[in-house]
């Protein structure tokens, strides 16, 4: 069985991109398909590598049914050969992506945002905002995962 490497992405990676990787781990669990995915997240900049996800992020989550647990990484060079996937929050992370790749790379890169059914592109960074932002987070990163799945061909 073929593994779906999966990464995704926003700047610190406490806030977003945890709670991406978060929703989209529970999905597959749910789905009884986690064994065919390797998800995991990171950061463009490093203001907060080691760190534990922000704890609005980690509560929008709990609330919801979610567990979250990861530690704050950097995205590395060996990222865009590795994983199959990378997807984004908004134009930066990809503009940052781009950047950073090595001239030869097999990962997709993308903005987890394509995949939101009604549309809604960017993923903002809730960070400096109230707590309706990280509640809006959840539900788009929820229908972008439901839709990435199903342009993967699972239910």
């Amino acid at each position: 069985m073929t593994t779906t490497k999966v990464l995704f992405v926003c700047l610190g990676n406490i806030c977003r991109s945890t709670m991406a990787e978060a929703v989209f781990k529970h999905a597959i669990e749910k789905r009884g398909i986690s064994a065919e995915f390797e998800v995991d997240s990171a950061g463009t900049a490093s203001y907060h590598v080691g760190s534990n996800p922000d704890s609005r992020s980690a509560e929008t989550c709990r609330k919801n049914g979610v567990p979250m647990k990861h530690k704050a990484r950097q995205v590395r060079e060996d990222d865009f050969t590795y994983y199959d996937h990378i997807l984004c929050m908004d134009e930066e992370n990809l503009r940052d992506l781009k950047e950073m790749a090595p001239k030869k790379y097999t990962a997709t890169l993308k903005m987890f945002g394509h995949y939101d059914p009604k549309g809604d592109r960017i993923i903002k960074d809730p960070y400096y905002g109230p707590q309706g932002g990280f509640d809006r987070n959840f539900a788009q990163c929820t229908r972008c995962t439901d839709a990435f799945l199903e342009s993967l061909g699972y239910e």
